[in-house]
C-alpha cells in the first residue's frame, strides 16, 4: 500500500453531503446503539459545521459535527471560545482505520479556523481512552445521555 488513505475527509459542502453525515449517524446511532431518531437531529444541525469522510468511490464512512458560538454554550459552560465537536460517527466497515481520528482533527482544524481556543465533547464513557488518545481530558460526573453513559472531555487548541 502507498501509504495515502483509503479516504478523504472535508467539511460537508453541499447538501448531498450532509445528507451522507446523516445517513451515518443514522446507522452508527439509531440502529446500532438505539437512540431515537428525533433525539439524534436537533435544531442545532442547520448551524453546525459538519465533516464527513468518505472513500474514493464517494462511500461517507464517518461524520462530525462542531458547533460553536450561542449554539455550543450549553455544552461548553457559556465561553464563547470554546466549541462543542459531537455526533462522531464511524460506519462499522471503517473502524479502526484512523477514519475516527482524522474526523476529530478536522473539527479542531474548523474550530480553530474560528477562532476558537478549546473543543469540549460529551463522551460516552467506552470511549473515553480514544478521546484520551487525542489530548482531551475527563472533567465532571458521568451524566446519561439517550441513556448511554457520557463524560464531558476538553481539549485546548
Amino acid at each position: 500500500m502507498s501509504g495515502t488513505p483509503a479516504y478523504t475527509v472535508r467539511v460537508a459542502g453541499d447538501p448531498a453531503d450532509l445528507e451522507a453525515c446523516f445517513a451515518v449517524r443514522k446507522e452508527v446511532f439509531v440502529r446500532e446503539q438505539g437512540v431515537p431518531e428525533d433525539l439524534e437531529y436537533d435544531e442545532h444541525d442547520a448551524g453546525a459545521v459538519h465533516v464527513l469522510a468518505v472513500r474514493a468511490d464517494g462511500t461517507p464512512l464517518g461524520t462530525g459535527r462542531l458547533l460553536f458560538g450561542a449554539a455550543a454554550a450549553e455544552r461548553t459552560g457559556g465561553d464563547p471560545a470554546v466549541g462543542s465537536l459531537g455526533r462522531l460517527a464511524v460506519a462499522r466497515e471503517a473502524r479502526r482505520l484512523g477514519v475516527g481520528v482524522a474526523l476529530v482533527r478536522a473539527v479542531e482544524e474548523a474550530a480553530r479556523a474560528r477562532g476558537l481556543a478549546a473543543v469540549d465533547l460529551h463522551a460516552q464513557t467506552r470511549a473515553l481512552g480514544f478521546y484520551e488518545r487525542l489530548g482531551y481530558t475527563a472533567y465532571g460526573p458521568e451524566e446519561l445521555e439517550a441513556g448511554i453513559p457520557h463524560r464531558s472531555m476538553r481539549r485546548s487548541l
